[in-house]
């Protein structure tokens, strides 16, 4: 991922969500202007009005303007985001040309594809030509083939073969992430050769916080870290003072991986070699955030059960399709609960304070059965779980689940008895609450483990609708153990 600053770069940290508001109470405004203009003039000369609503949108266009061109690409990216279809492409209008590949870059899926669909083959071709060979391999996919095409003839040589293997490896390998601006030295030069070597660049590629060491046959050898080559005396060799045990990573690793080493040990810059160690790239840590933050992302719309990332300002047929496939599969739950309840429609009509006690158990465990997948599925992103200690952990979730049952269930069958003292039911109520929410979070703590690690074994998303399967059996099984414990007992 590049980032390019703007002439007039803010700093602030706020300027993003600050510029937002701004554009937004602008729109706001321009509103209102729009129709006093059109019912001023549907009172008066209808020959002016056509020149009167021109004036207005160029006066509004002047106002957009400065507050669009001052803004980082990242902040551009964050607005565009935040506004409605219409907006939004008046608002890519103001961003200067040389900084549509910039933006384009920024952007999320969806609202990405929302712009390069209503961009004319000329103005795709344009962007994309601004893009580097790895962001542009990257977003081939969405892009015309024709255009994708057009880039890669007026390419170099060496850039082709970049594209080439970039687009070679599966999505969510390294391969697919790395970065082909890299500073490569050999191991048998000065410290002075290769400061001179570092001055002949205009500028350094972002993240270089060291140059990689190769062979003439660019196997990687090491690395030299900057603050090496900067405090070493200039006539030192580098392989006096190289790093030869650095983190190298595999072509078709995976990325998220790639993404916890770099945050295992505090990585800026990391090389990528091929299967016979040969230096083909390196991955940076803009690139990680990226994955982290994609990542984690996923997992929560997995979690719902939404199928893919959604435009917040999709269409709302768009939106509604997303949402379908769990919705159904929780509406066929529902039902199957529905006939649980209705199996003990005697023992309600019996009990009728079943009926108000019943969410109780049904909610509490849903809460325990969520934070402990939310808890697996952390874990398993991060690679802590592994055959050798998920009986350890599981045992744990049940001990866990148990011992708050236990506790929980006590005060709110204590509640309930209360509640309904005065009934011939009231203690029996009490124990029937404390054993039903026992039964009930031992078995959300059962699913919260089983349902991830099941997922992840069949190489799936462990949080892949996990919330919707949880809430399943927490409802539907809360309410057997609540009403056929009620049955036993009364």
């Amino acid at each position: 991922m590049r980032v390019v600053n703007t002439t007039a770069q803010m700093r602030d940290p706020e300027a993003g969500p600050h510029a937002l508001e701004e554009i937004q109470s602008l729109f706001h405004r321009f509103r209102v202007e729009t129709d006093l203009v059109h019912r001023e003039q549907l009172a008066g000369d209808e020959s002016r009005r056509g020149l009167v609503e021109q004036l207005v949108a160029r006066q509004q266009l002047a106002s957009l303007m400065p507050k669009v061109r001052d803004l980082h690409v990242a902040d551009m990216a964050y607005v565009l985001e935040g506004l409605p279809l219409e907006q939004r492409m008046l608002i890519w209008s103001l961003v200067p040309d040389a900084l549509h590949a910039n933006v384009m870059v920024e952007l999320g899926e969806p609202v990405r594809a929302s712009l390069i669909e209503r961009m004319s083959r000329e103005a795709l071709l344009h962007m994309a030509q601004g893009l580097d060979t790895d962001d542009l391999a990257a977003m081939a996919a969405e892009l015309p083939a024709d255009v994708v095409e057009r880039v890669r003839q007026g390419l170099t040589i060496e850039e082709r073969e970049q594209l080439r293997t970039a687009m070679s490896y599966p999505e969510d390998t390294v391969g697919a992430r790395m970065d082909f601006e890299m500073v490569t030295i050999r191991d048998d030069v000065t410290l002075e050769v290769v400061l001179r070597y570092l001055r002949r660049f205009d500028d350094l590629p972002d993240h270089t916080d060291q140059v990689f060491v190769v062979d003439r046959k660019e196997t990687l050898q090491g690395g030299l870290p900057i603050t090496r080559l900067l405090v070493h005396e200039p006539e030192t060799l580098v392989a006096d003072v190289m790093c030869r045990d650095v983190l190298s990573l595999n072509v078709f690793d995976e990325a998220i991986d790639a993404a916890q080493a770099f945050q295992r040990y505090d990585l800026v810059s990391a090389p990528v070699v091929d299967e016979t160690g040969r230096l083909v790239g390196r991955l940076t840590v803009s690139e990680v955030v990226d994955v982290i933050q994609e990542e984690s992302g996923a997992d929560v719309l997995a979690q719902a059960g939404l199928r893919e990332e959604e435009d917040l300002f999709a269409s709302v047929w768009a939106s509604a399709r997303n949402r379908w496939l769990w919705l159904a599969l929780n509406l066929c739950t529902a039902f199957f609960a529905s006939r649980v309840i209705g199996a003990f429609e005697g023992t309600i009509e019996r009990v009728v304070a079943l009926a108000a006690l019943m969410p109780i158990v049904a909610g509490i465990a849903g809460n325990s059965g969520n934070q402990t997948m939310t808890l697996f599925i952390r874990s398993l992103a991060m690679g802590q779980v592994n055959a050798s200690n998920v009986r350890r952990l599981l045992a744990k979730e049940l001990s866990i689940a148990g011992l708050n049952g236990l506790v929980w269930g006590a005060v709110a069958g204590g509640f309930a008895w209360l509640l309904y003292a005065d009934t011939p039911h009231g203690p029996l109520l009490g124990l029937v609450m404390v054993l039903a929410i026992i039964l009930n979070l031992l078995l959300g703590a059962l699913v919260g483990v089983l349902v991830p690690l099941t997922l992840d074994r069949m190489g799936r998303d462990p949080a892949m609708g996990s919330s919707v399967l949880l809430t399943f059996t927490t409802d539907s099984m809360g309410f057997l153990f609540f009403l056929g414990l009620a049955t036993l007992l009364f």
